[in-house]
Protein backbone atom coordinates (compact mmCIF):
# COMPACT_ATOMS: atom_id res chain seq x y z
CA UNK A 1 0.00 0.00 0.00
CA UNK A 2 1.49 3.14 -1.25
CA UNK A 3 1.40 6.24 1.33
CA UNK A 4 -1.40 8.29 -0.06
CA UNK A 5 -3.19 4.90 0.08
CA UNK A 6 -2.08 4.47 3.47
CA UNK A 7 -3.32 8.07 4.23
CA UNK A 8 -6.66 8.02 2.77
CA UNK A 9 -7.18 4.65 4.67
CA UNK A 10 -6.83 6.62 7.77
CA UNK A 11 -8.54 9.41 6.85
CA UNK A 12 -12.04 7.05 6.16
CA UNK A 13 -11.43 5.54 9.74
CA UNK A 14 -10.92 8.79 10.95
CA UNK A 15 -14.43 10.23 9.42
CA UNK A 16 -16.06 6.83 10.82
CA UNK A 17 -14.94 7.17 13.88
CA UNK A 18 -15.83 11.01 14.24
CA UNK A 19 -19.66 9.92 12.56
CA UNK A 20 -20.29 6.65 15.23
CA UNK A 21 -19.24 9.59 17.53
CA UNK A 22 -21.87 12.18 16.43
CA UNK A 23 -24.35 9.29 16.10
CA UNK A 24 -23.96 8.17 20.08
CA UNK A 25 -23.90 11.93 21.12
CA UNK A 26 -27.41 12.20 19.65
CA UNK A 27 -28.60 8.81 20.80
CA UNK A 28 -28.36 10.09 24.39
CA UNK A 29 -29.68 13.20 23.95
CA UNK A 30 -33.17 12.95 25.92
CA UNK A 31 -36.36 13.29 23.40
CA UNK A 32 -37.88 16.11 23.74
CA UNK A 33 -40.78 16.35 26.25
CA UNK A 34 -42.78 18.75 24.55
CA UNK A 35 -43.68 18.44 21.18
CA UNK A 36 -44.25 21.43 19.56
CA UNK A 37 -45.13 22.51 15.68
CA UNK A 38 -48.56 23.22 15.66
CA UNK A 39 -48.94 27.38 13.99
CA UNK A 40 -52.37 27.48 16.30
CA UNK A 41 -53.71 26.10 19.20
CA UNK A 42 -54.08 22.03 19.15
CA UNK A 43 -57.76 21.08 19.39
CA UNK A 44 -57.72 17.27 19.87
CA UNK A 45 -54.48 14.09 20.55
CA UNK A 46 -55.04 10.33 20.43
CA UNK A 47 -52.23 8.15 21.16
CA UNK A 48 -51.23 4.85 19.50
CA UNK A 49 -52.02 1.18 21.35
CA UNK A 50 -48.40 0.46 22.06
CA UNK A 51 -47.47 4.69 22.91
CA UNK A 52 -44.94 4.98 20.32
CA UNK A 53 -47.17 7.51 18.36
CA UNK A 54 -49.50 10.41 19.01
CA UNK A 55 -51.76 12.26 16.12
CA UNK A 56 -52.76 15.92 17.47
CA UNK A 57 -55.14 18.38 15.41
CA UNK A 58 -55.43 21.67 15.47
CA UNK A 59 -56.96 25.38 14.78
CA UNK A 60 -54.38 25.84 12.06
CA UNK A 61 -56.12 23.23 9.98
CA UNK A 62 -53.62 20.60 10.50
CA UNK A 63 -52.79 17.14 11.78
CA UNK A 64 -49.02 15.94 13.03
CA UNK A 65 -48.07 12.47 13.40
CA UNK A 66 -45.84 12.50 16.60
CA UNK A 67 -42.85 9.70 17.18
CA UNK A 68 -43.28 9.90 21.05
CA UNK A 69 -39.42 8.15 21.72
CA UNK A 70 -37.73 10.41 19.27
CA UNK A 71 -40.09 13.72 20.63
CA UNK A 72 -40.40 14.51 16.76
CA UNK A 73 -42.88 15.16 14.42
CA UNK A 74 -42.92 12.18 11.40
CA UNK A 75 -45.77 13.81 9.13
CA UNK A 76 -47.79 16.99 8.75
CA UNK A 77 -51.53 16.01 7.56
CA UNK A 78 -52.88 18.87 5.30
CA UNK A 79 -56.40 18.14 3.71
CA UNK A 80 -59.09 20.06 5.60
CA UNK A 81 -60.08 23.56 4.96
CA UNK A 82 -60.34 25.15 8.21
CA UNK A 83 -59.60 23.38 12.37
CA UNK A 84 -58.60 20.14 12.88
CA UNK A 85 -60.99 19.24 15.60
CA UNK A 86 -60.77 15.38 16.31
CA UNK A 87 -58.47 12.59 15.71
CA UNK A 88 -57.73 9.31 16.41
CA UNK A 89 -55.72 6.45 15.35
CA UNK A 90 -57.12 3.15 14.23
CA UNK A 91 -55.72 -0.15 15.02
CA UNK A 92 -53.87 -0.69 11.70
CA UNK A 93 -52.34 2.49 11.79
CA UNK A 94 -54.25 4.47 9.88
CA UNK A 95 -55.11 8.10 11.03
CA UNK A 96 -58.59 10.04 11.36
CA UNK A 97 -58.59 13.36 11.16
CA UNK A 98 -62.47 15.24 11.33
CA UNK A 99 -62.72 18.82 10.52
CA UNK A 100 -64.81 21.54 10.87
CA UNK A 101 -65.59 21.47 7.46
CA UNK A 102 -67.83 18.16 8.26
CA UNK A 103 -65.37 15.76 6.38
CA UNK A 104 -63.87 13.12 8.36
CA UNK A 105 -60.38 11.86 6.29
CA UNK A 106 -58.61 8.58 7.02
CA UNK A 107 -55.34 8.74 6.37
CA UNK A 108 -52.57 5.57 5.36
CA UNK A 109 -49.44 5.88 6.94
CA UNK A 110 -46.59 7.86 5.08
CA UNK A 111 -48.93 9.11 2.19
CA UNK A 112 -49.83 13.03 1.25
CA UNK A 113 -53.39 12.28 0.75
CA UNK A 114 -56.10 10.73 2.54
CA UNK A 115 -56.94 7.64 1.30
CA UNK A 116 -60.59 8.44 1.64
CA UNK A 117 -62.73 11.55 2.59
CA UNK A 118 -66.27 10.64 4.24
CA UNK A 119 -69.12 13.04 3.86
CA UNK A 120 -72.26 13.60 5.33
CA UNK A 121 -72.28 16.11 8.23
CA UNK A 122 -73.68 19.75 7.57
CA UNK A 123 -71.21 21.25 10.56
CA UNK A 124 -68.35 20.45 11.87
CA UNK A 125 -67.44 17.56 13.58
CA UNK A 126 -66.42 18.25 17.26
CA UNK A 127 -65.49 14.06 18.06
CA UNK A 128 -64.20 10.97 16.57
CA UNK A 129 -64.21 7.70 18.31
CA UNK A 130 -63.06 4.09 17.00
CA UNK A 131 -64.53 1.01 17.64
CA UNK A 132 -62.65 -1.50 20.35
CA UNK A 133 -62.37 -3.79 17.33
CA UNK A 134 -61.34 -0.88 14.70
CA UNK A 135 -63.61 -1.62 12.43
CA UNK A 136 -66.21 1.46 12.72
CA UNK A 137 -65.71 5.13 13.58
CA UNK A 138 -68.26 7.42 15.39
CA UNK A 139 -68.17 11.22 15.15
CA UNK A 140 -70.53 13.60 16.75
CA UNK A 141 -70.96 17.03 14.61
CA UNK A 142 -72.50 20.10 15.20
CA UNK A 143 -75.02 19.37 13.08
CA UNK A 144 -76.44 17.40 16.33
CA UNK A 145 -76.25 14.07 15.02
CA UNK A 146 -74.06 11.28 15.13
CA UNK A 147 -72.65 8.59 12.56
CA UNK A 148 -71.08 5.47 12.61
CA UNK A 149 -69.04 4.94 9.51
CA UNK A 150 -67.23 1.85 8.67
CA UNK A 151 -63.65 2.04 8.59
CA UNK A 152 -63.40 1.08 5.34
CA UNK A 153 -65.60 3.75 3.96
CA UNK A 154 -69.33 4.03 2.51
CA UNK A 155 -72.82 5.08 4.18
CA UNK A 156 -73.13 6.11 7.51
CA UNK A 157 -75.35 5.26 10.12
CA UNK A 158 -77.18 8.51 10.96
CA UNK A 159 -78.06 8.90 15.19
CA UNK A 160 -80.53 11.71 15.54
CA UNK A 161 -81.97 13.15 18.44
CA UNK A 162 -79.98 15.91 20.05
CA UNK A 163 -81.33 18.92 19.92
CA UNK A 164 -77.68 21.04 20.35
CA UNK A 165 -74.16 20.24 19.57
CA UNK A 166 -72.44 16.92 20.04
CA UNK A 167 -69.50 17.47 21.13
CA UNK A 168 -68.18 14.13 22.13
CA UNK A 169 -68.90 10.43 21.26
CA UNK A 170 -67.17 7.08 22.42
CA UNK A 171 -68.09 3.29 22.16
CA UNK A 172 -68.96 1.37 25.20
CA UNK A 173 -66.40 -1.81 25.46
CA UNK A 174 -68.17 -4.31 23.33
CA UNK A 175 -68.49 -1.90 20.48
CA UNK A 176 -72.31 -2.61 20.12
CA UNK A 177 -73.25 1.04 21.67
CA UNK A 178 -72.34 4.39 21.41
CA UNK A 179 -71.99 7.09 23.55
CA UNK A 180 -72.53 11.08 22.81
CA UNK A 181 -72.95 14.39 24.63
CA UNK A 182 -74.55 17.40 23.61
CA UNK A 183 -74.92 21.01 24.81
CA UNK A 184 -78.25 20.26 24.46
CA UNK A 185 -77.79 18.68 27.38
CA UNK A 186 -77.93 15.00 27.70
CA UNK A 187 -75.96 12.13 27.70
CA UNK A 188 -77.21 9.33 25.11
CA UNK A 189 -76.15 5.81 24.86
CA UNK A 190 -77.21 4.36 21.44
CA UNK A 191 -77.33 0.92 20.64
CA UNK A 192 -76.22 0.19 17.21
CA UNK A 193 -78.67 -2.58 16.04
CA UNK A 194 -81.67 -0.04 15.81
CA UNK A 195 -83.04 0.09 19.22
CA UNK A 196 -84.32 3.69 21.22
CA UNK A 197 -81.46 5.50 22.96
CA UNK A 198 -81.24 5.52 26.55
CA UNK A 199 -81.23 9.18 27.29
CA UNK A 200 -79.84 10.81 30.73
CA UNK A 201 -80.92 14.92 30.96
CA UNK A 202 -78.56 16.88 32.83
CA UNK A 203 -78.83 20.69 34.52
CA UNK A 204 -75.75 21.53 32.40
CA UNK A 205 -74.21 21.52 29.04
CA UNK A 206 -71.77 18.82 28.72
CA UNK A 207 -67.98 19.00 26.22
CA UNK A 208 -66.66 15.90 26.46
CA UNK A 209 -67.23 11.75 27.15
CA UNK A 210 -65.05 8.75 27.95
CA UNK A 211 -65.85 5.26 28.53
CA UNK A 212 -63.55 3.24 31.17
CA UNK A 213 -62.72 -0.33 29.91
CA UNK A 214 -65.71 -1.57 32.41
CA UNK A 215 -67.81 0.15 30.80
CA UNK A 216 -68.57 3.46 33.06
CA UNK A 217 -69.32 6.40 31.08
CA UNK A 218 -67.35 9.91 32.07
CA UNK A 219 -68.54 13.19 31.11
CA UNK A 220 -67.22 16.72 31.46
CA UNK A 221 -69.26 19.76 31.78
CA UNK A 222 -69.56 23.12 31.61
CA UNK A 223 -70.30 23.54 35.25
CA UNK A 224 -67.03 22.28 36.15
CA UNK A 225 -68.53 18.87 37.01
CA UNK A 226 -66.83 15.41 36.25
CA UNK A 227 -70.20 12.71 35.88
CA UNK A 228 -70.18 9.19 36.25
CA UNK A 229 -72.65 6.98 34.61
CA UNK A 230 -73.18 3.47 34.50
CA UNK A 231 -73.00 1.40 31.13
CA UNK A 232 -76.86 1.95 31.09
CA UNK A 233 -77.22 5.04 32.05
CA UNK A 234 -77.81 4.94 35.95
CA UNK A 235 -75.85 7.69 37.54
CA UNK A 236 -72.67 6.99 39.82
CA UNK A 237 -71.25 9.83 41.46
CA UNK A 238 -70.17 13.53 40.53
CA UNK A 239 -67.32 15.61 41.35
CA UNK A 240 -66.42 18.92 41.14
CA UNK A 241 -63.09 19.43 39.49
CA UNK A 242 -62.82 22.97 38.78
CA UNK A 243 -65.33 26.64 38.67
CA UNK A 244 -65.14 26.94 34.91
CA UNK A 245 -66.31 24.39 32.24
CA UNK A 246 -64.13 21.43 31.25
CA UNK A 247 -63.27 20.43 27.66
CA UNK A 248 -61.82 17.44 27.40
CA UNK A 249 -61.72 14.51 29.35
CA UNK A 250 -59.48 11.36 29.34
CA UNK A 251 -59.12 7.79 31.21
CA UNK A 252 -56.12 5.83 31.83
CA UNK A 253 -55.84 2.33 30.16
CA UNK A 254 -56.12 0.79 33.52
CA UNK A 255 -58.97 2.33 34.34
CA UNK A 256 -57.66 4.53 37.54
CA UNK A 257 -57.23 7.58 36.54
CA UNK A 258 -59.51 10.62 35.31
CA UNK A 259 -58.08 13.51 33.75
CA UNK A 260 -60.64 16.32 33.06
CA UNK A 261 -59.09 19.44 31.29
CA UNK A 262 -60.50 22.98 31.76
CA UNK A 263 -61.12 26.20 29.82
CA UNK A 264 -58.54 28.14 32.06
CA UNK A 265 -56.08 25.99 31.82
CA UNK A 266 -55.79 23.52 34.60
CA UNK A 267 -55.87 19.21 34.81
CA UNK A 268 -57.87 17.74 37.34
CA UNK A 269 -56.56 14.34 38.10
CA UNK A 270 -59.16 11.64 39.39
CA UNK A 271 -58.85 8.74 41.44
CA UNK A 272 -61.82 6.99 39.58
CA UNK A 273 -63.31 4.17 41.90
CA UNK A 274 -63.06 6.84 44.65
CA UNK A 275 -64.42 10.07 42.78
CA UNK A 276 -61.52 11.52 45.12
CA UNK A 277 -59.42 14.34 43.21
CA UNK A 278 -55.95 13.22 43.35
CA UNK A 279 -53.90 16.56 42.45
CA UNK A 280 -54.15 19.43 40.17
CA UNK A 281 -51.69 19.91 36.95
CA UNK A 282 -51.40 23.98 36.71
CA UNK A 283 -50.13 24.99 33.38
CA UNK A 284 -49.82 28.24 31.53
CA UNK A 285 -53.61 29.53 32.57
CA UNK A 286 -54.80 29.07 28.79
CA UNK A 287 -57.87 26.92 27.79
CA UNK A 288 -56.49 22.61 27.45
CA UNK A 289 -58.90 21.24 24.55
CA UNK A 290 -57.22 17.68 24.96
CA UNK A 291 -55.72 14.98 27.03
CA UNK A 292 -55.04 11.46 26.38
CA UNK A 293 -53.03 9.00 28.34
CA UNK A 294 -50.16 7.17 27.27
CA UNK A 295 -50.60 3.05 27.73
CA UNK A 296 -48.58 2.80 30.75
CA UNK A 297 -51.26 4.63 32.31
CA UNK A 298 -48.52 7.58 33.99
CA UNK A 299 -47.72 9.60 31.11
CA UNK A 300 -50.65 12.25 30.35
CA UNK A 301 -50.39 14.24 27.31
CA UNK A 302 -52.55 17.61 27.07
CA UNK A 303 -52.86 20.11 23.88
CA UNK A 304 -54.00 23.71 24.51
CA UNK A 305 -54.29 27.11 22.74
CA UNK A 306 -50.54 27.51 24.02
CA UNK A 307 -50.13 25.94 20.83
CA UNK A 308 -47.82 22.70 22.40
CA UNK A 309 -48.30 19.46 23.78
CA UNK A 310 -47.01 18.82 27.02
CA UNK A 311 -45.78 15.73 29.08
CA UNK A 312 -47.06 15.32 32.62
CA UNK A 313 -46.01 12.87 35.32
CA UNK A 314 -49.85 12.61 36.49
CA UNK A 315 -48.96 10.65 39.77
CA UNK A 316 -46.75 13.93 40.59
CA UNK A 317 -48.46 16.11 38.91
CA UNK A 318 -44.92 17.47 37.67
CA UNK A 319 -44.43 18.03 33.96
CA UNK A 320 -41.56 16.18 32.65
CA UNK A 321 -38.71 18.22 30.67
CA UNK A 322 -38.34 21.31 31.02
CA UNK A 323 -41.40 23.45 29.35
CA UNK A 324 -41.63 27.32 29.43
CA UNK A 325 -44.85 28.39 31.97
CA UNK A 326 -45.73 31.98 31.39
CA UNK A 327 -44.37 35.01 29.67
CA UNK A 328 -43.93 36.36 26.47
CA UNK A 329 -46.04 33.17 25.39
CA UNK A 330 -48.72 34.49 27.24
CA UNK A 331 -51.18 36.93 25.30
CA UNK A 332 -52.22 37.97 28.65
CA UNK A 333 -49.33 38.23 30.50
CA UNK A 334 -49.31 42.10 30.80
CA UNK A 335 -52.58 41.65 32.27
CA UNK A 336 -51.86 39.84 35.71
CA UNK A 337 -54.56 40.49 38.14
CA UNK A 338 -57.30 41.88 36.08
CA UNK A 339 -60.67 39.48 36.36
CA UNK A 340 -62.05 40.72 33.24
CA UNK A 341 -58.67 38.84 31.34
CA UNK A 342 -59.07 35.82 33.82
CA UNK A 343 -62.25 35.87 31.89
CA UNK A 344 -61.17 36.30 28.64
CA UNK A 345 -58.39 33.44 28.77
CA UNK A 346 -61.80 30.98 27.49
CA UNK A 347 -61.58 33.40 24.25
CA UNK A 348 -58.47 33.82 23.14
CA UNK A 349 -57.82 30.36 21.23
CA UNK A 350 -59.73 31.51 18.77
CA UNK A 351 -60.02 35.33 18.83
CA UNK A 352 -57.11 38.02 18.96
CA UNK A 353 -57.15 41.79 20.39
CA UNK A 354 -54.59 43.74 18.42
CA UNK A 355 -54.76 44.89 14.69
CA UNK A 356 -51.06 42.96 13.86
CA UNK A 357 -51.88 39.76 14.62
CA UNK A 358 -54.77 39.33 12.74
CA UNK A 359 -58.35 36.59 12.38
CA UNK A 360 -58.19 33.08 14.15
CA UNK A 361 -60.72 30.72 13.73
CA UNK A 362 -63.04 33.96 14.76
CA UNK A 363 -62.78 37.52 13.77
CA UNK A 364 -59.78 39.83 15.91
CA UNK A 365 -61.98 41.98 18.37
CA UNK A 366 -59.47 44.56 18.17
CA UNK A 367 -61.73 47.75 17.17
CA UNK A 368 -65.01 45.42 18.01
CA UNK A 369 -66.67 48.07 20.01
CA UNK A 370 -69.04 50.09 17.27
CA UNK A 371 -68.53 47.87 14.79
CA UNK A 372 -71.78 46.04 12.81
CA UNK A 373 -71.71 42.51 13.29
CA UNK A 374 -70.41 40.71 10.56
CA UNK A 375 -68.88 43.79 8.79
CA UNK A 376 -64.96 42.85 9.36
CA UNK A 377 -62.99 43.10 6.50
CA UNK A 378 -60.91 39.70 5.21
CA UNK A 379 -63.22 37.49 7.62
CA UNK A 380 -65.47 34.93 6.04
CA UNK A 381 -68.41 35.32 8.12
CA UNK A 382 -71.48 33.19 7.85
CA UNK A 383 -74.56 34.33 5.71
CA UNK A 384 -76.63 33.99 8.80
CA UNK A 385 -74.69 36.87 10.49
CA UNK A 386 -74.55 39.45 7.97
CA UNK A 387 -78.60 39.36 8.03
CA UNK A 388 -78.41 40.09 11.41
CA UNK A 389 -78.71 43.80 12.78
CA UNK A 390 -76.53 43.99 15.75
CA UNK A 391 -74.35 46.77 16.30
CA UNK A 392 -71.29 45.28 19.05
CA UNK A 393 -71.67 47.20 22.44
CA UNK A 394 -70.53 46.41 25.83
CA UNK A 395 -74.27 45.73 26.26
CA UNK A 396 -75.12 43.81 23.21
CA UNK A 397 -71.77 41.84 23.84
CA UNK A 398 -72.76 40.82 27.26
CA UNK A 399 -76.00 40.00 25.82
CA UNK A 400 -74.28 37.62 24.07
CA UNK A 401 -72.75 35.73 26.60
CA UNK A 402 -75.74 35.87 29.25
CA UNK A 403 -78.19 33.91 26.56
CA UNK A 404 -75.60 31.85 24.53
CA UNK A 405 -74.48 32.51 21.10
CA UNK A 406 -76.75 30.13 19.61
CA UNK A 407 -79.90 31.99 20.61
CA UNK A 408 -78.81 35.37 20.24
CA UNK A 409 -76.85 35.10 16.87
CA UNK A 410 -78.71 32.08 15.29
CA UNK A 411 -76.54 30.38 12.33
CA UNK A 412 -72.66 31.11 14.25
CA UNK A 413 -69.96 28.97 14.03
CA UNK A 414 -69.03 30.11 17.66
CA UNK A 415 -68.37 27.39 20.11
CA UNK A 416 -71.65 27.88 22.74
CA UNK A 417 -70.53 29.20 25.65
CA UNK A 418 -72.29 31.49 28.29
CA UNK A 419 -71.03 33.87 31.35
CA UNK A 420 -73.32 32.79 33.67
CA UNK A 421 -72.11 35.90 36.59
CA UNK A 422 -72.75 39.19 35.45
CA UNK A 423 -70.40 40.50 37.29
CA UNK A 424 -67.76 38.62 35.03
CA UNK A 425 -69.74 39.71 31.87
CA UNK A 426 -68.81 43.58 33.16
CA UNK A 427 -65.48 42.64 33.88
CA UNK A 428 -65.22 40.82 30.43
CA UNK A 429 -66.55 44.28 28.50
CA UNK A 430 -64.19 46.59 30.74
CA UNK A 431 -61.35 44.55 29.83
CA UNK A 432 -62.43 44.40 26.54
CA UNK A 433 -62.82 48.43 26.41
CA UNK A 434 -58.57 48.68 27.03
CA UNK A 435 -57.58 45.73 25.15
CA UNK A 436 -59.40 46.21 21.79
CA UNK A 437 -59.69 50.28 21.95
CA UNK A 438 -58.22 51.64 18.48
Amino acid sequence: MSQNQRGSCKQLIKQSILARLALAVIAIQPAHAQLQGHGGPVRALAVSADGSRAVSGSFDTSAILWSLPRGSAEQVLRFHESAVNAVALLPDGRVATGGEDGRLAIWRPGETKPQQVLSGHTAPIAAVAVSPDGTRLATGSWDRTVRVWSADGGASQVLEGHQQNVNGVAFLPDGQSVVSVSHDPQVRIWPLDGGPPTIVTLATPLNAVSVAGDGEIVAGGADGVVYFFSATGEPRGVLAATETPLISVAISNDGRLVAAAGIRGSVAIVERASRKLERTLVGPGLPVWAAAFLPENRTLLTGGTDRMIRRWDALSGDHIGMVPMAGAGDPLAAYQGDRGAEVYRACVACHTLSPDEGNRAGPTLHGIFGRRIASLAGYNFSDALKRLDIVWSPETLSKLFEVGPMEYTPGTKMPEQRIGSAEDRTALMEFLKKATAK
